[in-house]
């Protein structure tokens, strides 16, 4: 990563350079020996150039952190609530000395909710504010646009809630060196639900009804489907339907034929809850189950109450969670926001003592240190559960199971991984 300084000393060795190139020396000296002074000279202000560059401010007195998230625009509701997190576990760990003697300074910019933006605010970030770190985007097209800029100036990005399995991957399956997740992963829901559905709820035989226009429905429908038959489950059929279909009675009707004992529906809140309330109508009264598509307060408004009885769904985290982290979490979290947190506040409140942890353990504010240091990370305590990171840059960790009572959604445990 080149400074601003470092910019002009490059800027005065290729005038020096330019000027030493047009000179007559005098005496006659021979092309060799002015060869040789240049490059002495060259090699000397390169030298400066090297002593000048803080390496991500290591001498400064404070730890400069990039935040690019989706402050106003569609999805601004998610970033400010990352945002929010962020900033309460960076001013309790300022309050507390900081990290490395030296205290956080956060440098946020909105990226409107525009992959455009995402990349332009990644840039400044990476090229001209000096961060040692990159935080967000919230949602993976988001992410994935601020990607480039940062693998470019070898900057580690972490992103909280971009669950995409393709994230830290690229097309061939390589691991993109600088970028992380510390939220699990659309297919490993379905993992997990598959667990939950044959282990907890004792269902064997299970139908699935799965949007086929969403890449996060058919991800967590095929892992669904792989993991539900390796544990020795049967899959009765694999029905599809269209965000935005308002009527679900016929298929509906053809699954409630097969006699299933749940029926899995991955998507999202506004489709679920018309699903559900048709599937409750017609007497298909099993477990239904989902991923965190289900996640809005609009389930309980397009399905009604009566309805939102027996389903299951995976999240990162409840208010209601009586672990430790997640107690003193929710009482300081009150404190400052006089509201109870949802899931985007705890996932940016444990990606901020992530990364400050990280620090410590890299014992430098160096931005190959701290990668190094990520990718070691191990048995990290937070509130939305234990977190290690794998091979692949994302985390393997607990999921939070929620259960609807009357439409009101239930802590019901946290999964953790087989």
């Amino acid at each position: 990563m080149i400074s601003d300084e470092d910019g002009i000393i490059l800027s005065i060795i290729q005038t020096i350079i330019k000027l030493l190139n047009n000179i007559k020396f005098v005496g006659g000296m021979k092309m060799k020996r002015k060869l040789t002074l240049i490059t002495v000279l060259v090699l000397a202000l390169s030298l400066m150039v090297g002593c000048s560059s803080t390496g991500a401010n290591n001498n400064s007195d404070e730890i400069r952190v990039g935040l690019n998230y989706e402050l106003t625009g569609d999805t601004a509701t998610y970033g400010q609530g990352l945002v929010e997190g962020i900033e309460l576990a960076f001013e309790e760990i300022n309050k507390n000395g900081g990290v490395l003697g030296k205290k956080i300074k956060m440098i946020k910019i909105d990226n409107q909710s525009k992959a455009t933006e995402a990349t332009n605010v990644s840039t400044r970030l990476a090229t001209r504010e000096n961060v040692v770190v990159l935080l967000g985007p919230a949602t993976s097209g988001n992410t994935k646009a601020a990607i480039p800029p940062a693998m470019q100036n070898k900057i580690p990005l972490i992103s909280a809630s971009a669950t995409a399995d393709d994230v830290t991957v690229d097309s061939n399956g390589n691991v993109k060196e600088y970028v992380f997740k510390t939220c699990f992963n659309d297919s490993f829901q379905g993992v997990m639900m598959a667990q939950f559905a044959y282990n907890d709820l004792q269902l064997k035989n299970v139908a699935i009804l799965a949007d086929t226009t969403s890449d996060y429905a058919q991800g967590l429908s095929k892992a669904f489907q792989e993991t539900m038959k390796e544990l020795g489950g049967n899959i009765l059929a694999v029905e599809a339907y269209q965000a935005g279909d308002t009527d679900y009675k016929a298929v509906l009707t053809n699954l409630k034929g097969l006699n299933p004992e749940g029926l899995f529906v991955p998507g999202y809140y506004e489709d679920v809850g018309l699903i559900i309330r048709q599937a409750r109508e017609l007497g298909l009264d099993v477990p239904i189950l989902g991923g965190d598509g289900y996640e809005s307060p609009k389930l309980l408004e397009i399905a009604g109450k009566d309805a939102l009885n027996n389903i299951y769904y995976s999240s990162h985290y409840s208010s209601q969670d009586d672990s430790q982290e997640a107690v003193e979490f929710r009482k300081n979290f009150k404190e400052k926001y006089n509201r109870e947190p949802d899931a985007f506040n705890a996932l940016g409140y444990d990606m901020a003592y992530l990364v400050a942890d990280a620090l410590e353990r890299a014992g430098e504010v160096d931005t190959e240190k701290l990668k190094e240091a990520l990718e070691a990370t191990d048995g990290f305590a937070g509130v939305t559960g234990v977190l290690s990171i794998d091979e692949k840059h994302n985390p393997v960790k607990s999921v939070t199971i929620i259960e609807l009572k009357n439409g009101e959604p239930v802590f019901l445990k946290k999964l953790d991984p087989q």
